[in-house]
């Protein structure tokens, strides 16, 4: 069945690209989701450098110097993730670095807690020694799938609704 679209006669089902719409529409709101949830977190710290380097060297996996390096940068790279995409700009290698750095973390949790370690997760600024009573774990471990989820989805499928992927490098629609 052909659907008329202005001028253009296509040969794609019309039920097709309602698919394709709602796909780049969870697209949209995964990229919304996780880039907002990068930019609140390198936010959160970007202000802090001293409890930025300790939440990373409560993990106890990096050297010490080491870790205050990456509790230096880290803020700093969520944001600029963070920034693109909201903005849809180089959506993939985005989502794919996005999606490394939700599994380090899950990692890095999930190897804190094994070690009988109690921190907070410094995700949202903060971090460091806790209570055993105040570590959430699982539910720290759950919220970063969802966001690896969130990156895994983008990495798959780029292509979303309002980027500027579209706009800059005229990605095509797929029919």
């Amino acid at each position: 069945m052909s659907t008329r679209t202005g001028d253009a006669t296509t040969d794609v089902p019309l039920g097709s690209r309602r698919r394709e719409r709602v796909m780049d529409a969870v697209g949209l709101a995964a990229r919304l989701l996780l880039g907002g949830v990068l930019i609140w977190a390198g936010a959160a710290k970007v202000g802090r450098p001293l409890t930025a380097q300790r939440a990373v060297q409560a993990y106890e996996i990096l050297p010490m110097d080491v870790a205050g390096w990456v509790g230096l940068a880290l803020p700093f790279v969520e944001i600029v993730l963070g920034v693109l995409l909201v903005l849809g700009l180089f959506t993939r290698p985005v989502a794919i670095v996005s999606t490394l750095l939700m599994l380090a973390f899950i990692a890095g949790i999930a190897q804190a807690w094994a070690r009988g370690l109690t921190i907070d997760c410094g995700c949202f600024g903060g971090g460091g020694q806790v209570g055993a009573d105040e570590t959430r774990y699982p539910q720290e471990i759950a919220r970063d799938a969802c966001f690896a989820l969130a990156g895994a989805w983008l990495w798959w499928r780029p292509r979303t609704l309002a980027s500027l992927d579209h706009v800059l490098f005229g990605q095509q629609r797929r029919p």
